[in-house]
C-alpha cells in the first residue's frame, strides 16, 4: 500500500516504521513486568549517581580555593567513584539477605548527608573532610547493586538487556551533575549549590516507599552483611584518608595506586566463603575486565572531563560542565539501547563493537591532542561507546548467574567502579610528570584491546548461554545452585 500510495509516502513508511516498531516493542516489553517498580529503580539510580558524581563538575570551583597538585584533583574526584565500587560487592551481598527497596531508602538517606553537609557546614572543607565526604558519596554509586537486580527481579529473562538497561539509564544523572551544578555554584558558591541535589533524592525515596518492589530471592544472612558492609564502609574512610597521608607505609603515587587493593581486601574479608567460587570462573574475569573499560571508562571520564577541557583548552567552567553533561547524557541515553542491541543478537557479539570504539578512540587521544572541536566529537563517540557497552554487559550477567545477580551485579559494577578510579588518577599522574595526558590513554587504549581479544576468545562459550532459552536459563541456573551448595 504504501508503494501504491507514492514516493513521498512510501518514503515515509519507509523511516517511520522502524521507529514505531521500536516503540511498540519496548512497550510490550514493559508491559511484560511491573513498571511502577521499573520506574523506582531507575530514580533511585538516577539520583545516586546524581550524587555520586557530584565532585566532578564541581572540581574547577573546588581546586580553585584547596591550591592542590594535579595528582591530587584526580584523587579527589576519583575517591567517591573508588568507594562506590567496594561498596556495591557489600551492597549486593545484602541485597541476597534483604529486600532491595528497604536498602534503597537506607542508601538514599546516607547519600543525603554530604550535599547537607556542605551547604550547612562549609567551614569544615578541609581536603580530607572532603575525601571523607567522598567516601559517603559513593554510597549513591553503590546504589547500583541494588537497583538494577530489583528492577530485573520484576521482569521475565527473556528481555533482561532492555529492562536493565532502562533501569542504568539513571547513569543521565551526570547529566544534571554537569548541567544544574556550575551554573549554581558560579551565582552560590559551589558548597551551597550541592543542596539542589536534596530534593531529588526525596522524589526518590517517596517513589521507592509507594512503588518499590523486590521479587528476587533471598538466600543470604542478614546480620552478618549487614555488619560486614557497615565495617567496610567505615574501614574504607579510613583508608581514603590514611593513604594519601602515608600512614600505611606508601607515599605518592604507589600509595594512591594501591588504594582500590586495600579496598577489595576489605570487602572481601565480609563476603560469604559460599559465593567465592564465583572467582574461579574465568566468565567473572572477563566480565570484570570488560565492565572496568566500559562503565568505569564513563564514571572516570565524567568525574575528570571538566578538568580536562578547562586544563586543555582553558573553557570556561560552566562550559566545560555543559559539556560534561552532553557527553553523559549520551553515553547515559544509549544505554538501554546496549542492552537492546544485546538482546537481539547477544551481547557477547555487541561487545566486540563497543569495545573497538573505546580502543580507537583511547589510542587516538594517547598519539596526539587535537582541536576542540575535535576532541568534543571524538568524545561524543566515546561516550556513546560506554553507553551502549554498559548496557551490553549487563545483558549478559542476569542470564549467566540469574541466582546470584545481586552478588554479581555488585561484584562487576565494583569493578567498573575500580576503574573509573584509575581512569583519572592515572590521567592526573599523567599530566603531572610529562605536562600531557598521552600515555594516560594509552595505558587505558592497551587495557581495552585486551578486553576485546578477550571477548573474541570467549566468542563461541559465550554464544551458548547469551542468547539461551528460557529452560536452558533454568538449567545453568539449577547448575549454579548446585555450586553453592557445594560450596557450602
Amino acid at each position: 500500500m504504501a508503494f501504491l500510495a507514492g514516493n513521498g509516502q512510501e518514503r515515509l513508511f519507509v523511516f517511520r516504521l522502524p521507529e514505531d516498531f521500536v516503540m511498540q516493542s519496548l512497550l510490550s516489553q514493559l508491559r511484560a513486568g511491573n513498571w511502577r517498580a521499573l520506574l523506582a529503580s531507575f530514580l533511585y539510580f538516577d539520583t545516586g549517581f546524581t550524587v555520586w558524581l557530584l565532585y566532578g563538575p564541581l572540581a574547577p570551583y573546588m581546586i580553585h580555593s584547596l591550591h592542590i597538585s594535579a595528582m591530587q584533583q584526580g584523587y579527589l574526584v576519583a575517591v567517591p567513584v573508588l568507594a562506590a565500587a567496594i561498596l556495591r560487592i557489600g551492597f549486593g551481598n545484602l541485597y541476597q539477605a534483604v529486600n532491595g527497596r528497604w536498602l534503597a531508602l537506607i542508601g538514599v538517606a546516607l547519600s543525603a548527608i554530604p550535599p547537607l553537609v556542605l551547604s550547612l557546614y562549609p567551614g569544615v572543607l578541609s581536603y580530607d573532610a572532603l575525601i571523607f565526604l567522598g567516601v559517603l558519596l559513593g554510597v549513591g554509586g553503590a546504589s547500583f547493586a541494588v537497583a538494577l537486580p530489583m528492577a530485573g527481579s520484576n521482569y521475565p529473562p527473556k528481555i533482561q538487556g532492555t529492562v536493565l538497561g532502562i533501569a542504568a539509564a539513571g547513569n543521565i544523572g551526570a547529566v544534571l551533575d554537569g548541567f544544574l551544578f556550575p551554573p549554581l555554584a558560579g551565582q552560590f558558591g559551589w558548597t551551597h549549590a550541592t543542596a539542589a541535589v536534596l530534593p531529588l533524592l526525596g522524589l526518590a525515596a517517596v517513589t521507592l516507599w509507594f512503588w518499590g518492589k523486590d521479587c528476587a530471592p533471598k538466600t543470604g544472612k542478614v546480620a552478618p552483611a549487614a555488619w560486614g558492609w557497615g565495617l567496610t564502609l567505615v574501614g574504607l574512610a579510613f583508608l581514603a584518608v590514611a593513604t594519601p597521608r602515608g600512614w600505611l607505609g606508601l607515599h605518592g603515587k604507589a600509595a594512591l595506586l594501591l588504594l582500590p587493593i586495600y579496598g577489595v581486601i576489605l570487602s572481601l574479608v565480609f563476603l560469604p566463603r559460599r559465593y567465592f567460587p564465583v572467582f574461579r570462573e574465568r566468565d567473572t574475569w572477563a566480565l570484570i575486565l570488560v565492565y572496568a573499560i566500559t562503565f568505569g571508562g564513563f564514571v572516570g571520564m565524567s568525574a575528570f572531563v571538566s578538568l580536562l577541557l578547562v586544563t586543555l583548552y582553558h573553557l570556561p567552567k560552566v562550559d566545560a560542565g555543559m559539556l560534561m553533561g552532553l557527553f553523559a547524557f549520551t553515553g547515559a541515553i544509549l544505554r538501554p539501547f546496549g542492552g537492546l542491541i544485546a538482546d537481539r543478537i547477544s551481547g557477547a557479539i555487541a561487545l566486540r563493537y563497543f569495545l573497538a570504539g573505546i580502543c580507537l578512540i583511547d589510542a587516538s587521544f594517547a598519539l596526539w591532542t587535537p582541536t576542540l572541536a575535535v576532541s568534543i566529537a571524538l568524545l561524543l563517540i566515546l561516550y556513546a561507546s560506554f553507553g551502549l557497552g554498559n548496557g551490553a554487559t549487563f545483558q549478559l550477567v542476569p542470564l549467566r548467574w540469574a541466582e546470584k545477580t545481586g552478588l554479581m551485579t555488585g561484584i562487576i559494577g565494583a569493578a567498573g567502579g575500580v576503574g573509573g578510579f584509575y581512569l583519572p588518577v592515572i590521567l592526573g599522574i599523567a599530566k603531572e610528570q610529562t605536562g600531557s595526558y598521552h600515555w594516560g590513554f594509552g595505558i587505558f587504549a592497551g587495557l581495552s584491546a585486551t578486553a576485546l581479544l578477550m571477548v573474541f576468545a570467549l566468542r563461541r562459550q559465550w554464544l551458548t548461554w547469551s542468547k539461551a532459552s528460557p529452560a536452558h536459563s533454568h538449567t545453568l541456573h539449577s547448575q549454579d545452585l548446585k555450586a553453592s551448595a557445594v560450596t557450602d
